[in-house]
């Protein structure tokens, strides 16, 4: 290899170290996209990593209690999805639409934790895929934007109507995915629009570190996040937590799908 090759060799190697420490991240684009009949949709990897879950210094105290203690949490890599589980998804898979409002780019809603195992259950078999409901850490780490976080008080901005439809600019309704600006990963919505199940039982937060945390094995509610179309700001924020029992179905509560590598 001539010298001149081996100076741009190692350009090339330092400008792609210097990207590593600058984002945190990979900069490899490892997204995946997935086809169901007509429907596609992407799934975004999530690089794996540590970080602090609950009511950390940027929610500026606009916290519940059951959003401490702070405790750290260690992730391996997993995908989220870019956006809500649309209806036009759901309808391909279950062959039926729940929702209130009516859209095929719309994120389905008026469906229950039960009936979204069920869909995530479908659409294993179709796939040949592992999809499930994010864990509470997963949603909260992609939420704060992963390994690429700027520490935001909602998912993407400081500012609440710059990334979610909330009751203060909804116009009492949900809207089409992809409306608002992404968060830091390039997930849509992960504030406001609909709330997203979790896969976890409600509990309140242990203070001991740990490591790809799946909650309680057994409880009353389930739990959901990042707020609504019809619910007020301190409800979208990235460590807000909502819980309800499983059966429980309304125009507020969608979907968002997680995939294991």
């Amino acid at each position: 290899m001539t010298k001149r090759r081996i100076a741009y060799a190692q350009i090339l190697a330092a400008v792609g170290i210097a990207l590593l420490l600058w984002t945190g991240c990979s900069p490899l684009d490892k997204n995946r996209s997935v086809r169901v009949g007509e429907v596609e949709f992407t799934m975004v990897y999530v690089e794996g990593g540590t970080f602090v879950m609950g009511c950390t210094d940027e929610q500026n105290g606009d916290c519940w209690h059951f959003e401490e203690p702070c405790h750290e949490v260690t992730l391996s890599p997993f995908y989220m999805a870019e956006t809500e589980v649309t209806q036009a998804l759901w309808r391909e898979v279950m062959g039926s639409n729940p929702s209130h409002f009516v859209g095929d780019s719309l994120p389905v809603e008026n469906v229950s934790w039960n009936d979204c195992m069920a869909f995530v259950d479908s659409l294993c078999k179709r796939t040949g895929l592992r999809f499930a409901l994010p864990t509470e850490a997963q949603w909260e780490y992609a939420a704060r934007g992963g390994c690429s976080s700027r520490h935001y008080k909602y998912s993407g901005s400081d500012s609440i109507n710059a990334v979610a439809w909330n009751g203060d600019n909804s116009r009492h309704s949900t809207h089409a995915v992809r409306g608002l600006q992404p968060n830091e990963l390039g997930i849509y919505d992960m504030s406001g629009n609909v709330f997203e199940w979790c896969a976890d039982w409600y509990d309140l937060y242990e203070p001991e570190q740990q490591n790809d945390p799946v909650g309680p094995a057994t409880g009353r509610y389930r739990t959901l996040r990042g707020g609504a179309w019809q619910v007020s700001a301190i409800m979208c924020r990235v460590s807000d937590r909502g819980f309800v029992e499983p059966s429980e179905r309304d125009s507020i509560y969608g979907l968002r799908l997680v995939m294991l590598p």
